[in-house]
């Protein structure tokens, strides 16, 4: 049977194919309208905004071939965005979907819990079985989305036997698949929800028509005291070319990458491992993200940069867990004086393999024009916005790099005087944003920055902390508290750890929904098991890879 994949032009439908590669399932892509003809299984693998998923099939003439196609009865599954637009409609957007569930996709509300909703959570079957056919299991499963399917069998009850699975996210319920006839729909990402997603693709593939039994008990889906979303850990690489020319990770103290402890190293580029290699070794362990960062140079010239792409498409192939690439997000100019845009550079890392791309630099001046713009709006130029736009606001992590500034507490009466911290001493301080890899301090505080990126669409925020670098005297918990209390998007805590209570601290002192840590991974001081070891022993949610 001929296995065709749909790309619609935005999002990374390249770890789908990297999947079926890994699975053994040969596949074509789906290019032109005559394609569906000649296809007999489809799968539709969406990352990105409702709208632009719309545009883009009706720009290349998709959208009717793939209604008509669907209702031909041939198997279909659809992944994310290849879910949702098989809704009638979508708050995100004025487009319409394919109208196939009469429901409507809306967003979550941020009231009560952090949006966009990231990690991992459980998708529980309505129709319980214990039919080894079927592929969905009571396991983890990776979400990454702001609008969903609420579960609301009274409202729309036409789209209640549609319901294959729903979860719960803080007080709501959503519906977190769907199945009927030759359709399965999934809101999870299975090819980034490690060996538990591989198997689910796989058994789909292998029995794609399998229909559950619909005459089974049915359960029905309520609230429970508490969802089943996890707390992620992160494992982080500081990707750059070492005095000879070749991609290592390294890991610097308070930013230093450069040797000092050895007389025979001195002044060399810390080497810690190969990166590819080292991520394959982090998935393989257990890690439920993975978080490339290229430091080096050549990042002012990133589509000419080869090896680093080449080191996300290698990456991609062996790691099927998120995987986020930072360093030269930002609006270039090649050596050659062709312009590139930040939109551009994240497209080729999507294209690569990334699922998501960390932004530094650019996002503090970002927040210094949209302060001095003064209507709190930005002017839809930046990268947090331009990038957002196109692939949906989950595709976009910032991650800031503040330092304590002293201050006098009693005295001080300074713009940020209301974010002043008090430590045990009496003393105080405001935390200061930086950019150039912290070598440069702005006018910016971090809850301006932080209140600022959210409001240009960044989807999660990355703290990390100067003052506490490589020092493992644990996380910066006045800073991750200060930053949560004032963005309602998921905050990654970074910087500091130096044991696995150190993690097991930040999740039970501070609400932050992940933990990231570097060179004490890469030294193998802490292994990410004995990690997740230390949370579930201290009752805090884990994924068990």
């Amino acid at each position: 049977m001929a296995l065709y994949l749909l790309d619609y032009g935005a999002g990374n439908v390249q770890s789908l194919a990297n999947s079926l590669t890994r699975l053994g399932h040969a596949f074509k892509w789906i290019s032109t309208p005559a394609d569906f003809d000649d296809a007999a299984i489809l799968i539709f693998p969406g990352v990105g905004a409702f709208g632009s998923a719309v545009q883009s099939l009706e720009a290349r003439g998709l959208r009717e071939p793939l209604r008509k196609y669907i209702q031909s009865g041939r198997p279909f599954m659809g992944i994310c965005i290849g879910m949702q637009i098989l809704f009638e409609s979508s708050t995100e957007s004025s487009h319409a979907g394919l109208g196939v569930i009469p429901c409507p996709i809306e967003e979550f509300d941020s009231s009560d819990k952090a949006v966009p909703h990231i990690g991992w959570n459980t998708a529980n079957l309505v129709h319980p079985t214990a039919n080894t056919a079927e592929p969905l299991h009571p396991v983890h499963y990776y979400f990454v989305h702001s609008f969903c399917a609420k579960y609301n069998p009274e409202k729309y009850p036409g789209t209640a036997e549609w319901v294959h699975s729903t979860t719960q996210y803080g007080d709501e319920l959503f519906v977190s698949s769907v199945r009927r006839g030759n359709v399965f729909g999934t809101q999870f990402h299975p090819e980034k929800s490690g060996q538990a997603g591989l198997d689910l693709v796989d058994a789909w593939l292998r029995n794609p028509e399998f229909e559950f039994d619909r005459t089974a008990p049915r359960v029905a889906p309520t609230l429970q005291p508490a969802d089943g979303l996890t707390k992620r850990i992160v494992a982080c690489m500081d990707v750059r070319a070492n005095d000879a020319g070749d991609l290592v990770v390294t890991k610097g103290d308070q930013y230093d990458v450069r040797e000092t402890s050895s007389a025979a190293a001195a002044g060399q580029v810390r080497n810690l491992g190969k990166p590819v290699a080292l991520a394959a070794r982090y998935y393989a362990q257990g890690a439920d993200e993975l978080c490339l960062l290229n430091i080096t140079s050549f990042r002012h010239s990133p589509l000419q940069d080869q090896p680093m792409l080449a080191v996300v498409r290698a990456a991609a192939e062996c790691v099927f867990v998120p995987l986020t690439i930072g360093g030269g997000i930002k609006d270039s100019v090649d050596p050659d004086g062709t312009p590139r845009s930040a939109l551009e550079v994240a497209g080729a890392y999507f294209r690569a393999g990334a699922d998501k791309v960390s932004i530094g630099s650019e996002a503090v001046y970002a927040v210094e024009r949209l302060r001095a713009g003064g209507s709190g709006k930005g002017d839809g130029t930046s990268a947090i916005e331009t990038i957002a736009r196109a692939y949906g606001r989950q595709a976009v992590v910032v991650s800031v790099d503040p330092r304590r500034v002293y201050v006098d507490p009693e005295t001080y009466d300074g713009p940020y005087k209301d974010e002043v911290v008090r430590g045990r001493n009496g003393e105080g301080w405001w935390y200061q944003c930086t950019v150039s890899g912290g070598r440069e301090a702005r006018e910016v505080s971090v809850v301006e920055l932080a209140r600022g990126v959210e409001a240009l669409g960044a989807g999660e925020i990355l703290v990390n902390s100067i003052d506490r670098d490589g020092t493992g005297a644990g996380f910066d918990l006045d800073l991750l508290n200060l930053v949560k209390k004032n963005v309602r998007v998921p905050v990654i805590a970074s910087s500091g750890a130096g044991s696995k209570d150190h993690f097991v601290q930040v999740f039970r002192e501070s609400g932050v929904e992940a933990g990231l840590a570097a060179g004490i991974f890469h030294r193998e001081q802490v292994r990410i098991a004995d990690v997740k070891d230390a949370l579930k022993t201290a009752g805090i949610k884990v994924r068990v890879a």
